[in-house]
């Protein structure tokens, strides 16, 4: 066994989730950083490396020399894996040239910038040996995980109902039109693609709504708004849901709700109770019962009540937090001990398995389609079509 070695596109200086991807990569100590191009701009790039401490031979000017380098490489020394975690335009592009250059890939969501894309990502994962992770990174968390297997067990009953919310309030101005750099790619649909806030944050609370409850939307109406003037994306937008086994669920999601952070929340109610789980305060999940008192479930590395697969991805005994950056090494551990599996000619631990893959992503990027489309259509429903 050792450590994964790993490369970087995108996450330089002024970015900001290339570096929670770098601390989530290092803080099992499974994982290395040991190349990057972190910037469009070769300076950029440069200087971001050197910050890094990485050897400048190592820190390349554009992601094509990288990969082409790096495939180059004795493959004791070559990255095994790659994180890109760039604007949504680009996904695409990097994502086919670094499988086909034989690496894997952990990429930042969403997937790509079309449906269709994904779709072509998806056929070309299935026919390649490399693995593909999507950071969705709230699945992370092991309360989520703990709803998960709530649901899995039957100890909710049948899901009747999902209520899932995503607010923020960052983008209640035209921030971007003063130069802010993460509201300025996220608001341009030439960088963004059709959606600013559902494409953002909505497709977070629809991915969690289907990863807890194991149903998947079959259709949906959606209402899209732009508050802001001259913003050229959505900026809030308000969902029903038709989920399979007849469940009905509330999707939610804005970035101009005045005061709120990210206010992520979601609700499950079956036949036979319900849990809630808020991320502001991730390591509570509430248990509600159709006969008896609610609980409230802490996460902790010491309560042997909470199922196997929760366990598995906490960290620490109760009364320590865990949050976002764990949540996302989560995903990152679990990608590097499935590779560490592969190189040793083993098959992988089934619940390092539980991750967000090219699959989740073809439905993040299903499911911006479908809103956007509902939202222009008079028709009251619109199927939730996955190609």
């Amino acid at each position: 066994m050792r450590k994964i070695r790993l490369g970087m596109i995108g996450g330089g200086h002024g970015a900001f989730i290339g570096a929670v991807h770098r601390m989530a990569a290092a803080l099992d100590g499974q994982m290395e950083l040991v190349c990057g191009a972190f910037s469009s701009n070769p300076e950029r790039s440069a200087a971001s490396g050197a910050t890094l401490l990485l050897p400048s031979e190592r820190v390349y000017p554009d992601y094509a020399t990288m990969l082409s380098s790096e495939a180059a490489l004795p493959a004791d020394q070559r990255m095994d894996a790659v994180a890109i975690v760039t604007p949504n335009k680009s996904h695409y592009a990097i994502s086919v040239a670094a499988i086909e250059a034989g690496f894997h890939v952990i990429c930042d969501k969403p997937a790509t910038f079309t449906l269709a894309e994904a779709v072509q990502l998806r056929d070309l994962v299935a026919g390649s040996n490399r693995l593909y992770a999507l950071t969705h990174n709230y699945t992370g968390y092991p309360m989520v995980k703990e709803a998960r297997e709530l649901v899995r067990t039957g100890q909710l009953g049948t899901i009747r109902k999902v209520v899932v919310e995503y607010p923020q309030g960052w983008l209640a101005e035209a921030i971007e039109s003063g130069g802010q750099k993460q509201a300025d790619w996220r608001t341009d649909p030439a960088q963004a693609g059709i959606s600013c806030c559902m494409g953002d944050i909505g497709t977070h609370a629809e991915n969690l709504a289907e990863y807890i409850t194991g149903l998947q939307i079959e259709s949906l109406c959606a209402d899209l708004s732009t508050f802001v003037p001259g913003r050229r994306l959505d900026d809030d937008g308000n969902v029903l849901l038709r989920l399979s086994g007849g469940a009905r669920g509330i999707l939610y999601a804005s970035q101009v709700s005045v005061g709120e952070e990210n206010g992520l929340r979601i609700r499950v109610y079956g036949t036979k109770g319900g849990v809630e789980w808020v991320q502001l305060n991730p390591n509570t999940l509430i248990r509600h019962h159709l006969e008896g008192p609610s609980q409230i479930l802490r996460t902790g590395a010491n309560h042997a009540y909470l199922s196997e697969q929760a366990l598995h991805y906490t960290r620490l005994p109760a009364g320590h937090p865990e949050g976002f950056i764990e949540a996302f090494a989560n995903i990152y551990r679990s990608v590097a001990r499935v590779i560490q599996a592969e190189l040793a000619g083993q098959s992988p631990d089934p619940k390092d398995l539980d991750f967000p893959t090219i699959i989740d992503g073809v439905r993040g990027m299903a499911f911006i389609d479908c809103v956007v489309k509902s939202s222009q259509a008079e028709a009251k429903w619109t199927p939730f079509v996955v190609p």
